[in-house]
Formats: structure tokens, C-alpha cells, sequence
């Protein structure tokens, strides 16, 4: 498989090593070709039992993780990783950005957060990103009413620990109301 030639004959250098964590094969294998060509020793895991039993070896000095690994949170995976080696530079990846998942990430250690698709150029910008932007402009516009619902509804899924049953009975919502608006995109801001 040429994916595993290209992680062996980067091994044998002193490239910097990135830990790939995302449960879709064809992700995975496009982004890990992408990133093994700008110079990164990419190991690919697809859930956070496997991502952890690379760590058990040794700590990467970068990760990817997607947010949604099936079941499990990608946050998890973040704690655990910087539990193992605080020095490690971790970008959470996601298809649904929420501002609650974005802020909850950074608090658990992540250099940074972004949402799909992203390219492996924006993955080693963001992994480069030292601190906060101050040049951001504020949008002096509100969120839309889609939007605001959006995000609550993410806080309150976060406070449940992603447990969907009890997001709908704090939400006052049924569960299959709350399963289909958590599959929509969000609305725009």
C-alpha cells in the first residue's frame, strides 16, 4: 500500500511526528498523503483506543483529531494527549463548528479549531498558531435566530456529555426533534 510506504520511509528521518485521528478511511488517507508531503511523519488511527495505543509509544508532536470518532468525542482524545505530553500542538477537526465545542477544545489544550473541509495547508497554518488573533474584526451584526438555536443547542449537548436523550429532556425537546436538527448544517451566523 503506497499510504504505508510513505509513513516508513518518512519514519527512518527525523521528520516531526503527526498523530491522524479520524474515523473516515478516505479523510484519513488523502489528509495523511497531503500532510506526509509537507514534511510531517504521519501515524493514522480511527478511534481513540488506537490513537492511544500509538501515544503509549510515544507522544506525537502534532495531532488531528476530528471532533465526532463514531460514538466518542474527540475532546477526550485531547485531554488524553496532553495528559501524555503537554507539548503536543493539537487541531481539532469538524464537519458542524459550534462556538461551545471551539471554546471547550481550547480549554482542554488544543492549539486550535477547524471545520471541514480543510485542507492540509490550513492544518499546518493552524498548528503553527501561537495565540490568539487581536486583528479579527467583530462583526457589529447579530446571529441569526437558526444560528443562536444552533449553538445552544451544541452548549447543552456539550453539558450532557454528547448524551442525546438527556440534551433532549433539559431542551424540553423530543429526541427525534433533536436528532434532526442536530443534522442539519448549521445556519449561517
Amino acid at each position: 500500500d503506497h499510504l504505508d510506504e510513505l509513513t516508513m520511509e518518512a519514519s527512518d528521518s527525523e521528520l516531526p511526528s503527526l498523530l491522524l485521528v479520524d474515523d473516515d478511511p478516505v479523510l484519513c488517507a488523502v489528509m495523511a498523503r497531503a500532510l506526509g508531503s509537507r514534511g510531517f511523519d504521519v501515524t493514522v488511527a480511527h478511534t481513540i483506543e488506537d490513537a492511544m495505543r500509538v501515544v503509549d509509544g510515544e507522544a506525537p508532536e502534532y495531532a488531528l483529531v476530528d471532533l465526532k470518532l463514531g460514538e466518542q468525542s474527540g475532546l477526550k482524545l485531547v485531554a488524553q494527549l496532553k495528559a501524555a505530553d503537554a507539548q503536543t500542538r493539537i487541531v481539532i477537526l469538524t464537519g458542524h463548528g459550534s462556538i461551545p465545542t471551539a471554546i471547550e477544545a481550547i480549554k482542554l489544550g488544543a492549539t486550535y479549531y477547524l471545520t471541514k473541509p480543510a485542507d492540509a495547508d490550513e492544518v499546518v497554518a493552524a498548528f503553527a498558531h501561537e495565540s490568539a488573533d487581536d486583528t479579527l474584526a467583530v462583526s457589529s451584526k447579530p446571529m441569526s435566530v437558526e444560528r443562536l438555536e444552533w449553538e445552544y443547542i451544541q452548549r447543552v449537548l456539550l453539558e450532557n456529555g454528547g448524551n442525546i436523550s438527556a440534551t433532549a429532556r433539559a431542551l424540553s425537546m423530543h429526541r427525534l426533534t433533536l436528532q434532526r436538527k442536530l443534522h442539519k448544517r448549521p445556519a449561517k451566523a
